[in-house]
C-alpha cells in the first residue's frame, strides 16, 4: 500500500506576520504516530506543509490528513484534490471532531476524537476493501498508541527534532480550550508507562528534548517517576505546565534536576473573575509571582501565556498585563485573542448570545477578533493585542524583564539573550531555515539553556538544585 500523511499549513503561512521559526522549532508527532500502525512493507510518506512543499502529482492508495481549525480550508482542498485522483482520503483531528458533518463532505472516512485505536481499525477495514465512513473509539490508553515513525521525520528541518509526547490531554476542563471537546466521550487525560517513556528518551540522539504534552506535570506521580528516571541522562528539555503544578510540592525541583530549562505556563489573565467564569482554576497574583520566582530560582525560563478579550477585560487590560509581566520578569510572552473554537462551551455560549461575528475558520487563529467583546469594541481588542506584542518585545522591555533577575546575574544574562534571539533576529532565523542550517544553530541554543548557576530553593523541604550533568 502507498500511503501519504499530510499536515496542511495553517492559513498564517500566507500572512505577512508568518514566523517560519515558530513552525520549524520541533516536528509535530500526530501523523508520525499514526504511521506507526502501517506495515513494514507499506510505502509511507509524511509531509508537514509548514516546512516543505506538498507534491500533488502522485496518486497514493491512502491519504491521511490532520485538520486544525485554521488549516481546515487548505485540508479540504487537498482532500478534494486527492479524492478526484482516486485516492481514499481519511480526515481526523480537532476540527473534524468539532464539525464532523462539515469535514465529512471532503472525505471518504473520518475519525472523531483521538485516532490511534480507531485508525488501526480503519486500516484493517481498508485492507479488506470495506472502510467505513466514521470511526470513533472511547477506549484510550497508550497501549493502543504505536511507536512514532521517526524515520519519516526530516530532522534537518527542525531546530529541536527530538519532540515527544508522554501524556495525552489535560486533567483540567477550561471552557475555552479546543481540546476539551476533543476528549469528550472517554478518558481525557492518560499517561505513558514510565519505563516506555524513558526507553524512548534513551533512544533519541542528542541532548535536547521538546515535550509536546499539554501538561507534563498533570499526573504528579507519573511526572515524579519520569524525572527521577531522567536524572543523570544529561538531557535538557522544554515543556508546558500550570501554575498550581509549579507550586505543588517539590515536583518542579525534580523537573529542573532532570533538565527542565524552559516552561510554557498558562497564566491567561490577571483577573480572577475571568478565570472563574472560564471554569479555570483561580490563582491570586501572589501565586503567579511565587510560581515565577520559583522557576527563576531554578534557572527555568518562562513563556507566559495570556488571553485578551474575556468578559471582565476592559481597554486597560493590555498595558496592565504587559507591565505586570515585565515587572515579574517572565522570559517571553505569548498573547492570544480569546477564540471560541467550535465544540467548546465558549463557542456555544457566544453563539447563543448572538455575539459571534464570523464562521470563517481562517480567522480563528487567536490573532483576529471573531466575536463581540463585552467591554470594548472588536477593533479596540485587536489594536490592544497588537500593541501588547510591540510593547513587550521592545528592546527596553527586554532589558527591563531581564533586570528583574539581577539578584541572579547569570539568569538575567541568559534571559536577555534568549528573549532577544527569539524576537529580534527574524531575518537571521529566516535565512538559517531557508539554507536548512537549523542544526548548526542548535548547539548555541543548548549552550544557552544548559548554563545555569547553582541555587538554593525552598519547597516543602529546603533543598539544593544542582545543574544537570553534562
Amino acid at each position: 500500500m502507498r500511503a501519504k500523511f499530510i499536515l496542511p499549513a495553517l492559513v498564517e503561512a500566507k500572512s505577512p506576520s508568518w514566523r517560519p521559526i515558530k513552525y520549524s522549532l520541533f516536528p509535530p508527532l500526530g501523523l508520525a504516530t499514526l504511521a506507526g500502525h502501517m506495515r513494514p512493507d507499506d510505502e509511507v510518506e509524511l509531509v508537514n506543509e509548514h516546512v516543505e512543499a506538498v507534491r500533488l502529482d502522485d496518486i497514493p492508495d491512502l491519504v491521511v490528513i490532520q485538520v486544525y481549525i485554521t488549516n481546515a480550508y487548505r485540508a479540504y482542498a487537498l482532500a478534494d484534490h486527492y479524492r478526484t485522483r482516486g485516492s481514499h482520503v481519511i480526515l481526523g483531528g480537532l476540527h473534524v471532531t468539532a464539525l464532523p458533518q462539515e469535514a465529512g463532505r471532503h472525505a471518504d472516512s473520518i475519525v472523531i476524537g483521538p485516532g490511534d485505536l480507531a485508525f488501526s481499525q480503519f486500516l484493517e477495514d481498508f485492507r479488506r476493501g470495506r472502510p467505513r465512513r466514521l470511526y470513533f473509539s472511547p477506549r484510550r490508553s497508550f497501549e493502543h498508541i504505536a511507536d512514532v515513525r521517526r524515520d519519516l521525520i526530516k530532522r534537518e528541518l527542525y531546530l529541536v527534532p527530538n519532540s515527544l509526547v508522554v501524556s495525552r490531554g489535560c486533567p483540567h476542563h477550561c471552557d475555552f480550550c479546543y481540546k476539551e471537546a476533543f476528549y469528550l466521550g472517554g478518558r481525557s487525560f492518560y499517561t505513558q508507562r514510565v519505563d516506555r517513556a524513558l526507553a524512548e528518551i534513551e533512544s533519541l540522539p542528542g541532548r535536547h528534548l521538546y515535550f509536546l504534552d499539554d501538561h507534563l506535570l498533570g499526573h504528579p506521580y507519573f511526572a515524579s517517576q519520569l524525572f527521577e528516571g531522567m536524572r543523570g541522562m544529561g538531557r535538557l528539555f522544554q515543556a508546558a505546565a500550570t501554575v498550581d503544578s509549579v507550586l505543588r510540592g517539590d515536583l518542579i525541583e525534580k523537573a529542573a534536576e532532570a533538565g527542565l530549562r524552559s516552561l510554557f505556563v498558562g497564566f491567561e489573565t490577571l483577573n480572577g473573575a475571568n478565570l472563574k467564569e472560564a471554569n479555570k482554576r483561580q490563582h491570586s497574583l501572589r501565586d503567579y509571582r511565587n510560581a515565577i520566582r520559583r522557576l527563576s530560582a531554578l534557572g527555568v525560563m518562562i513563556n507566559a501565556s495570556f488571553v485578551f478579550g474575556m468578559d471582565r477585560d476592559d481597554p486597560q487590560v493590555f498595558q496592565r498585563t504587559v507591565d505586570w509581566a515585565l515587572e515579574a520578569g517572565v522570559t517571553t510572552a505569548t498573547f492570544h485573542i480569546l477564540t471560541p473554537y467550535p465544540g467548546t462551551h465558549l463557542y456555544r455560549q457566544l453563539k447563543t448570545e448572538g455575539r459571534l461575528l464570523t464562521d470563517n475558520w481562517d480567522m480563528y487563529n487567536t490573532r483576529e477578533v471573531v466575536f463581540r467583546p463585552r467591554h470594548m469594541s472588536a477593533a479596540a481588542l485587536k489594536a490592544g493585542y497588537d500593541q501588547a506584542y510591540r510593547s513587550f518585545y521592545r528592546w527596553g522591555s527586554i532589558v527591563r524583564s531581564s533586570m528583574a533577575h539581577m539578584d541572579r546575574p547569570t539568569h538575567a544574562l541568559r534571559q536577555f539573550c534568549y528573549t532577544a534571539g527569539w524576537k529580534k533576529f527574524e531575518p537571521l532565523w529566516n535565512a538559517v531555515i531557508k539554507l536548512k542550517q537549523l542544526g548548526a544553530a542548535r548547539p548555541l541554543l543548548e549552550a544557552l539553556l544548559m548554563t545555569r548557576q547553582k541555587v538554593a530553593t525552598h519547597s516543602s523541604t529546603s533543598r539544593h538544585c544542582v545543574p544537570v550533568k553534562r
